[in-house]
């Protein structure tokens, strides 16, 4: 049988901050700039969890082949 998959919650900027363990003000930065996938909704960003974790894999990869 096929398991359901529960959709994404949307998580705010002090759950993301805590789940990064980043400041808001760091997570408020990236937004604003456009570098963080985020939505703006009713005047607050929110955030899934799977796209930032994945964004944040990403950035890892990029400074990786910098060095």
């Amino acid at each position: 049988m096929d398991s359901l998959k529960m959709p994404e919650k949307w998580l705010t900027i002090d759950q993301i901050a805590d789940h990064l363990q980043v400041s808001k003000e760091k997570i408020y930065k990236l937004c604003q700039r456009g570098k963080m996938p985020a939505s703006k909704l009713g005047g607050q960003w929110r955030f899934k969890i799977g796209q930032v974790d994945e964004w944040l894999l990403e950035q890892q990869k990029k400074k990786k082949g910098k060095h």
